[in-house]
């Protein structure tokens, strides 16, 4: 399969990758959760080229993670703001820094604090069951596929 086709796939991880799946793409959507907004200031920060910078914007706004507001209107220069969709975003984002502060930190520890504002305090961040509300651990999950899996290897005639 080529990687232009990833999200034709019935995998929700690679559908995901198909918008978000390149580092570039990871590093503006980083930049957008910390306040980047204007073409120029992503450019800056990230040191990305023009090129790339235009297709990955075009390619978050064109699957709704990003929308496009004119703060100039004359000229024609806009903003980018992250969607509701976008914002779902977050808690990969949050997962991605914790692994990385734990796994990947050299000795330097985390470079960012995050701080819950509703309370003041800092945060860990931490998948919990929807249920119970415990911490999930990867070997206490277990993965089945669903019912509209089967249907879909059904009706395109793959087997299991």
């Amino acid at each position: 399969m080529k990687w232009d086709e990833i999200g034709t796939q019935p995998c929700s991880i690679a559908r995901t990758l198909s918008v978000i799946g390149d580092r570039w793409t990871l590093l503006i959507l980083r930049n957008a959760f910390l306040g980047t907004r204007r073409f120029e200031s992503f450019q800056q920060n990230l040191g990305i080229t023009r090129h790339v910078l235009s297709e990955r914007l075009k390619r978050l706004v064109e699957h709704g993670i990003l929308k496009k507001m004119p703060y100039v209107e004359r000229q024609e220069r806009y903003e980018y703001h992250l969607t509701e969709k976008g914002l779902a975003l977050y808690p990969i984002l949050m997962s991605m820094a914790h692994w990385a502060d734990q796994w990947m930190n050299e000795g330097l520890g985390q470079p960012m604090q995050y701080m819950h504002k509703s309370c003041g305090h800092k945060i860990t961040p931490r998948l919990v069951c929807s249920e119970c509300h415990e911490t999930l651990h990867a070997k206490q999950v277990k993965a089945e596929l669903t019912q509209d899996y089967y249907d879909y290897l059904e009706r395109h005639k793959i087997s299991s």
